[in-house]
């Protein structure tokens, strides 16, 4: 039996535009019937997100997603763990302090480049514990430095460049192992963003396999038709499930990305959380 998802969203626990609530009531409305909120590295808005859902009727579970050491955009997703855990929440508190010292370096980085903006008016539009790249770009769009938050990314948050100040990730099997030792299930997301040939990406999944991958996010708004089909191939060979959702983080950070609408198979995530 299929439903309708979106099993990768974020919210202002992150990077997102949307506090977790709001986030749920938008799902909601558009009519889904399971949403997950993966709010990079951090479980904190897991208990307003499936509050919210007890509220409205919609089954809400929690998420998160990890980046990993290997491999530039190497994101694992986490589902329908316990965020009580201690190898899991160890893990968010390291990738947290992390974060918190990254962005003194990402403020002198763009100082470096001719870019002057303030880590208070950064923090101010954050909101919350988590300062992340999409907050620079957008006080950079709000500043005149750039024109699009994309624009940000492209010329100064992710380039070769900027990788000599990113922060501390953990390699792919501590993601993990830490979210399957807190009983969950683990994706890989947005293969293509890996920019693999086709040999290497099977190889990582074969790997990723062996440490204990649940599913391929074979669904994803950037997707070709091939790649989708080729991601389905690779899930059906490993004896991987296959997942999909946005990459949702709210139209002032992501303009083009709206919610989705998929229809996934997911008895195997709604009998474990």
């Amino acid at each position: 039996m299929k439903v309708i998802a979106d099993l990768h969203t974020h919210s202002t626990a992150s990077d997102g535009q949307y506090a977790p609530a709001v986030l749920v009531d938008m799902a909601k409305a558009r009519g889904m019937e399971v949403l997950a909120l993966t709010d990079h590295d951090t479980m904190d808005g897991l208990d307003e997100a499936v509050e919210a859902g007890s509220r409205v009727g919609l089954h809400v579970l929690r998420g998160i997603e990890l980046g990993a050491q290997e491999y530039r955009n190497l994101h694992i997703l986490g589902y329908c763990f316990d965020p009580a855990a201690p190898a899991l929440a160890g893990l968010c508190d390291k990738l947290k302090a992390g974060r918190d010292e990254r962005k003194y370096r990402i403020i002198d980085f763009l100082r470096e480049k001719g870019v002057h903006i303030s880590l208070d008016e950064v923090g101010a539009l954050a909101g919350g514990d988590v300062i992340a790249r999409p907050h620079f770009a957008q006080v950079m769009v709000r500043r005149g430095y750039v024109a699009t938050t994309r624009e940000a990314f492209d010329r100064y948050l992710d380039t070769a460049e900027y990788q000599r100040i990113e922060r501390f990730k953990a390699d792919a099997r501590t993601c993990v192992s830490a979210i399957k030792s807190a009983g969950g299930k683990v994706s890989l997301a947005h293969p293509y963003q890996l920019r693999l040939e086709d040999d290497a990406l099977e190889a990582l999944v074969r790997k990723l396999a062996d440490d204990g991958l649940d599913a391929i996010e074979c669904f994803y708004p950037r997707h070709t038709p091939e790649q989708t089909a080729f991601y389905q191939r690779l899930a059906k060979r490993y004896g991987l499930r296959v997942t999909g959702g946005s990459d949702f983080h709210g139209e002032r950070v992501k303009p083009d990305i709206t919610l989705a609408h998929l229809e996934l198979a997911l008895d195997w995530l709604l009998d474990a959380g």
